[in-house]
């Protein structure tokens, strides 16, 4: 069991009922950020932070005290110059450190991110561990102190080193549900006939169904940094995909034509960001690849087309209609508009398809390899 020290910020502190709900967390992810308040507050401080980390912070749940200042630091540059994290992987210790672990008095006094962030934002001082994901990442757990508290107690520490092992327990448990889940989603695509897998990080491939893992390695390979493509001009355009996912980006669905070879038909690739809660964090997940088979014997329909490349009704009617080799003059006629608006809606039909010349937009549509292709 538990000691709780003898401090007056830790009275009333029940430890068995925090590891209830480190452990409730584990299995539902949506309660980390109310524990992370719960953990700060058990500790003297206010509130806390769960970090994914990858070769720096990569993405983050916090309490709700920090909604608003979690974006800045991650996106405004902080994040990238805060000197702990890789003082603390450097020191690859098995517990709670604090600031004064890896960092002197003198650089935690005259460190930018320490005077013109941390402090400015009422996070004097730090306690926080690193904990090991199976798939090689790692997560971080911080939990800030107000500088007018000083810093951080030993007592405190060893406190929260006997809530580690159930952090890291939990944290598993969530990795392992999170990729349980990886794998229902692209399982339910094998059930519909699509291809599917989800990949984590910058593009790495977590979970995979059979029909995914038949075009590896033909059209599909699972390399170091990234999942890539056989097919240059389509990799190129799931590598600006992959690199455009990021939570600015987290509602743009990409879509990606697949030229037909003599291995496989003509196909359309969608790269469908990941959205969530803690889920998103403990597995690294960023995005669903979806692969939709384009029919050889019929152009797809309007409504189809809409749906596949995220066009607009008009933008549909207008690709329809060039993959029935319709000349723009005819398709203008036939939908009541001038001609200048119906090469508009093209230009915009081959921007998001990431084509560039009408002829691979007719080639795509009726099933043919594209020139070269």
């Amino acid at each position: 069991m538990l000691t709780v020290p003898s401090s007056p910020m830790n009275a009333s502190f029940d430890p068995e009922r925090l590891i209830d709900r480190i452990y409730e967390a584990g299995l539902i992810p949506a309660l980390w950020p109310a524990l992370l308040g719960e953990l700060g507050a058990a500790v003297g401080g206010n509130g806390g932070f769960l970090f994914g980390v990858r070769d720096g912070y990569t993405s983050a749940v916090n309490s709700v005290e920090y909604d608003e200042l979690m974006p800045v630091f991650l996106q405004g540059g902080w994040s990238e110059r805060d000197p702990t994290l890789p003082r603390a992987i450097a020191l690859d210790h098995s517990g709670f450190v604090t600031d004064h672990d890896l960092l002197s008095e003198q650089e935690i006094a005259t460190n930018e991110v320490y005077c013109n962030f941390f402090r400015k934002h009422g996070i004097g001082y730090r306690a926080g561990t690193l904990i090991p994901m199976p798939i090689g990442d790692s997560i971080a757990i911080v939990l800030p102190r107000h500088q007018d508290r000083g810093p951080v107690p030993r007592e405190i520490v060893h406190l929260l080193d006997g809530l580690r092992p159930h952090l890291a327990r939990a944290s598993l448990a969530a990795n392992r549900l999170g990729f349980e889940r990886a794998l229902a989603q692209v399982d339910a695509l094998q059930a519909l006939g699509l291809p599917g897998a989800m990949l984590r990080g910058s593009g790495r491939v977590l979970a995979a169904n059979g029909l995914f893992d038949a075009l590896m390695p033909s059209l599909f390979q699972d390399r170091a940094q990234r999942v890539s493509m056989t097919d240059g001009a389509a990799d190129a355009l799931l590598a600006e995909a992959l690199g455009s996912l990021s939570p600015a980006n987290s509602r743009i669905v990409k879509s990606i034509p697949v030229a037909a070879s003599a291995g496989h038909v003509p196909m359309v690739l969608h790269v469908i960001p990941v959205r969530g809660f803690a889920r998103d964090i403990f597995t690294q997940a960023s995005a669903l690849l979806v692969v939709t088979p384009v029919d050889r014997a019929a152009v797809p329909a309007a409504e189809v087309l809409q749906g596949l490349f995220d066009l607009t009704p008009a933008e549909a009617r207008v690709a329809r209609g060039i993959g029935q080799a319709e000349t723009v003059d005819t398709i203008a006629e036939a939908t009541g508009v001038n001609r200048e608006t119906v090469r508009s809606q093209l230009k915009a039909v081959l921007s998001k398809t990431g084509l560039s010349r009408q002829q691979e937009l007719v080639s795509l549509l009726a099933g043919k390899a594209f020139p070269g292709g």
